[in-house]
């Protein structure tokens, strides 16, 4: 593996990264929101990734092990919905409220996004930081032959 292959591996985890910022985001924004039916009501939602596996390597393994594959990134399969219940609660006053009395509430536990998101922005960070890493091994290989 060459050096300029850890920008694209580190690049595809900071955008999977932030895809998984924004869909925090969207669930903490909307955990508050109610609907006067299921149906209507705003679900968790949750990005799925992939490995992205190096098609290119003709030997086969990884760095480490020959027994596994060598991974060449992250790919997001797709955003799906959770599908924990919703939430009812019997609010007759509330202008939302069905002609039972009930008014639905996603089910968006907003502790479980805050710690979600913290690992998501610590994700990003390490990404961050083997880009440095690399570019300052670049760097210096520069400058052997001076």
């Amino acid at each position: 593996m060459s050096l300029d292959k850890v920008f694209d591996i580190a690049g595809s985890g900071m955008s999977a990264q932030s895809l998984r910022l924004n869909t925090v985001a969207s669930n903490i924004a909307n955990a508050d929101t109610v609907s006067s039916s299921v149906d209507e009501t705003y679900r968790a939602r949750n990005p799925v990734f992939a490995t992205i596996f190096n098609s290119q390597q003709a030997a086969g393994g990884s760095l480490f092990s020959p027994d596994q594959q060598a991974g060449d990134g992250v790919s997001v399969l797709g955003i799906v919905e959770s599908d924990a219940s919703l939430e009812p609660r019997y609010e007759p006053d509330h202008p939302m409220a069905n002609e039972e009395g009930y008014v639905y509430y996603p089910n968006v536990n907003v502790v479980e996004e805050m710690a979600n998101m913290m690992a998501a922005s610590r994700s990003y960070q390490t990404n961050v930081e083997v880009m440095n890493t690399a570019k300052t091994m670049l760097q210096r290989v520069l400058t052997l032959g001076q």
